[in-house]
């Protein structure tokens, strides 16, 4: 293999193709935006994640990494598009059904196709491979057809996205060796070969554990806020005992893994996901619980300056998808309860909110909310706080 295209230019396309760029393939990425394209084509990012710059600006510098939008003749094809859900929590196939569609007449016998994007179960088998069959290529004879799940986090990318452990998925092994044979060019950590649909489960079981363990502490915090707790002292003193271990709550649960595998699960199998319904329920509540706190502190006020401190779905990226600090955001504005102001240092503008810089948030604000425990945030003067009605559900003040 030595022509590689993958779709989708976002958070793992992008840093998957300049990785495989670096390792001597010649990488094709497509995305649908031409902004992105022309972004990337410039040897710059659209995207805040560390070295990742670097890492693109010498992948398009050395010939190795181009841009278009659309997909051309190549040896493998890499798809990494968004799966979200649309309304009753169902998967939205859409952009995995479209990526695939669009590679069909470049798309020749001996091919390797990846699935990258997190899906459901059975979508290489039920969704990819039957839409290859339209051209007369059956996954698994003419075409290799495989998933191979990311599991980075964010902020950390081009590190995790070679060290860690991989899953390989094939919807024959065969299949599997094949892309494992690609991912052994630069992935560091052990590579673990199994059926495809397996793999699709794993990455989903992985993120709902968490849910599932956020769940728990996040309803510890509302338990303890009735009762006149501190959660945090509860859970320190709780995580003595040598096999316990709870996380920390929030404001909720955000991000297109956690916040969306799980409700996967549920789709695939509604009478026996009981626990991982019932875990997305309480994390999908906990939003509406911080803005119950917000609206019974503003009581207090004839006219409150509400500051609220981030809007990414966790500390110290740009990244918004699903997270419940926008969610918060929005309620609290279309409520009116007061004067609302926004402040998310790694985004330079939002469609709905005028973003503020901090010290202006810090100096006009009554009440003050800590959504992302940003780095900036973290460090905020204490003596400042003293003075306003303080609301953290992260615990970092």
């Amino acid at each position: 293999m030595k022509q590689i295209c993958v779709l989708g230019l976002g958070y793992i396309g992008l840093p998957t193709s300049s990785m495989l760029a670096t390792k001597g393939f010649n990488v094709l990425g497509v995305d649908v935006n031409p902004k992105v394209v022309e972004t990337i084509n410039k040897g710059k990012i659209h995207i805040t994640e560390p070295d990742l710059d670097l890492f693109v600006k010498a992948a398009v510098g050395s010939g190795r990494l181009r841009a278009a939008i659309a997909p051309e003749a190549s040896d493998a094809f890499i798809i990494a598009v968004p799966t979200p859900f649309k309304e009753g929590h169902k998967a939205d196939m859409t952009f995995v059904e479209a990526a695939v569609q669009s590679i069909l007449k470049v798309l020749k016998p001996g091919n390797l196709v990846i699935l990258e994007s997190t899906s459901p179960p059975k979508t290489c088998t039920d969704i990819i491979a039957p839409i290859l069959a339209t051209v007369g290529l059956k996954a698994g004879k003419d075409v290799f057809l495989a998933h191979c799940p990311e599991r980075v986090l964010p902020g950390q990318i081009m590190r995790e996205v070679v060290e860690n452990d991989r899953i390989i998925g094939g919807v024959t092994p065969e299949c599997a060796l094949q892309a494992k044979r690609l991912y052994e060019s630069f992935v560091k950590g052990r590579i673990f070969l199994t059926d495809a649909t397996t793999a699709e489960m794993t990455k989903l079981v992985e993120n709902s554990y968490r849910d599932v363990n956020i769940a728990f502490a996040n309803e510890l915090s509302m338990i303890c806020e009735k009762l006149g707790l501190n959660v945090w002292e509860l859970i320190s003193l709780a995580n003595r005992h040598p096999r316990v271990n709870i996380l920390r709550p929030g404001p909720g649960v955000g991000g297109h893994c956690i916040a969306v595998d799980p409700w996967f699960i549920v789709e695939a199998c509604p009478d026996e996901a009981r626990l991982i319904k019932s875990a997305r329920v309480v994390n999908d509540d906990k939003p509406h619980h911080v803005v119950k706190r917000i609206r019974e502190a503003s009581e207090k006020f004839k006219k409150p300056v509400i500051g609220l401190l981030g809007l990414a779905y966790k500390q110290d990226i740009d990244d918004l998808r699903e997270s419940p600090a926008v969610e918060i955001a929005k309620i609290v504005s279309d409520s009116n309860v007061g004067e609302v102001l926004v402040c998310e240092p790694y985004c330079r503008d939002h469609a709905k909110f005028k973003l503020y810089p901090l010290d202006e948030v810090l100096q006009h604000s009554d009440i003050l909310v800590l959504l992302v425990p940003h780095k900036q945030f973290r460090d905020v003067d204490r003596k400042i706080l003293k003075s306003k009605v303080v609301i953290d559900p992260c615990g970092i003040w």
